[in-house]
């Protein structure tokens, strides 16, 4: 089954990253936004037929190893 884990870092934790590219879309003319945040997308092909044992072995996934929980939060979606 296809799944995505999405990570972003937490409110309150400083993303340079994403500061830069806010400001960086500022000077390219795009005044309108507001705040940007940056995070990263894992596509995972994981083996399995039952939807929600898929969801549950993602989370652990994200839990011991894709995320770093101090300062991260994540999502996974089951896409079938």
């Amino acid at each position: 089954m296809k799944v995505r884990v999405t990570v972003m870092l937490k409110e309150g934790v400083l993303d340079p990253q994403g500061k830069a590219i806010g400001h960086a879309l500022h000077t390219l003319g795009f005044p309108g936004v507001n705040d940007v945040r940056v995070g990263k997308i894992i596509d995972l092909d994981v083996e399995g037929t039952d939807r929600a044992a898929v969801q549950k072995q993602a989370e652990d996934m994200a839990r011991d190893l894709l995320a770093n929980l101090v300062i991260e939060d994540f999502t996974v979606e089951v896409l079938g």
